[in-house]
């Protein structure tokens, strides 16, 4: 533009410099200054650099001073998981009003809440392996859930009303795992399994341990249990009642999550077994197309430890089995275990299952794979929760006891294919 054609006024040019460039400036006028003062004083450049190096001394023990000293037992919080859900569960967080859909990806925290509904269960692993299984119609808080720098952990749970099936794993000397109702608190040994009942209405209440070794108090009070020993009490100023009961048989096969060819007939005669008891002069055998057992389809007593069923149609069942001594009282119920009956042709292949090497994490080990898509995986009798849609997975079991264990792992279709492969891990 020329200057004939330059209006009148203030003309302003600038220069953009970077925060990268003055930073670079003054580090460079530093360094320089630091130089000449270090030829021309060097006893006080020295005693600057003693000065300074003090004063970050100082300020690094200010802020390691704000985490809890070595071995002083302060705790963290930690979070609780699902690893397994079913029907109608809920959950409400210590710090809200409001009842969200439990999934898996919740932490469970302390002063939270879960609760089931009349065909819902859930199961939530703790940090320190132990493990709460919530039946239908119960609710459970939350109300201790800490490690500290020691690594000994610090579970409470409180079961306001239904039943539970808890279990404990190897913790660490000093840890504690505890489960509270109506005013009683059991504290249970490392690797012991219990099943909690309250029944608030009825004012019953009751602890069985089923296996290892606990104590209950209550009021000053105090009662050790042993496998199958049970305390109950009701109303505020009764004792703590103990008492012996009968266990359940151990279920043999079918086993746990066991696919069952028909070989193309409509239906399948089935044999069923479990351990004899000492003290049982008869069994119960219950099956069900539901975990629940809301509705039967056998319901027989039988006086040996074995029985074959006919007719059983294709589909999922699930299978249990209770004692009974000559005074007809039953045990309680066993495990739970679930069977497929699947129409299997000549023709039908199976699917394709491929395993990750497995990762151990602890005494958990990580599973991951790939298998057709639109397939279920079940991992030692627990459905994987979510494959991708090219049918690829990742599940991590509960914590394992320690020495040998074998993981299971099982693809199946709707159409029938099927692919079950297993492998074992040593957990030191």
């Amino acid at each position: 533009m020329s200057s004939a054609n330059r209006k009148p006024g203030i003309h302003v040019a600038w220069t953009t410099v970077t925060y990268r460039s003055v930073a670079l400036l003054i580090l460079a006028v530093a360094v320089v200054f630091f130089i000449a003062m270090r030829v021309a004083f060097p006893q006080f450049t020295q005693n600057s650099i003693k000065t300074a190096d003090d004063v970050a001394s100082k300020l690094l023990e200010r802020v390691a001073g704000m985490a809890p000293p070595a071995g002083s037992g302060a705790s963290t919080a930690q979070q609780a998981h699902f690893t397994a859900l079913d029907g109608t569960v809920r959950v409400k967080k210590g710090n809200g009003n409001s009842w969200v859909t439990a999934d898996y990806n919740i932490p469970l925290e302390k002063g939270d809440v879960v609760q089931t509904g009349s065909e819902g269960m859930a199961k939530v692993v703790f940090n320190d392996g132990t493990s709460y299984t919530v039946k239908q119609d119960s609710l459970i808080v939350i109300e201790e859930n800490s490690a500290n720098d020691q690594q000994q952990t610090n579970v409470a749970v409180a079961v306001s009303t239904g039943t539970v099936d808890l279990s404990t794993a190897t913790y660490s000397q000093g840890s504690t795992s505890q489960v509270r109702v109506a005013g009683a608190t059991a504290r249970l040994a490392p690797e012991s399994t219990a099943q909690v009942h309250n029944d608030p209405k009825a004012d019953q209440h009751e602890i069985l341990m089923k296996k290892g070794t606990g104590e209950v108090t209550r009021n000053g009070e105090i009662v050790k249990l042993a496998n199958w020993e049970k305390v109950s009490f009701q109303g505020q100023q009764s004792h703590l009642e103990k008492s012996k009961e009968i266990g359940p048989p151990t279920l043999i096969s079918p086993a746990n999550m066991a696919p069952l060819f028909s070989a193309g007939e409509p239906t399948k005669d089935v044999e069923f077994s479990w351990t004899k008891m000492a003290n049982a002069v008869g069994y119960r055998l219950q099956i069900s197309r539901n975990p629940y057992f809301s509705s039967t389809l056998v319901d027989k007593k039988v006086n040996t430890a074995a029985v074959t069923v006919t007719g059983l149609g294709e589909g999922a069942y699930y299978w249990m089995v209770q004692s009974y001594d000559t005074g007809a009282k039953e045990s309680v119920e066993s495990e739970k275990n679930r069977f497929t009956i699947i129409s299997k042709g000549k023709q039908t292949e199976a699917i394709d299952l491929e395993l990750d090497p497995f990762i151990q994490h602890g005494h958990v080990i990580e599973v991951a794979g790939k298998t057709q898509t639109g397939a279920r995986v079940m991992v030692n009798g627990s459905e994987v929760p979510m494959l991708s849609t090219d049918g690829s997975f990742h599940y991590f079991t509960p914590p394992l006891p320690p020495g040998e264990s074998v993981i299971t792992v099982t693809a199946q279709t709707a159409q029938g294919g099927v692919n079950t492969q297993q492998k074992k891990v040593i957990i030191q």
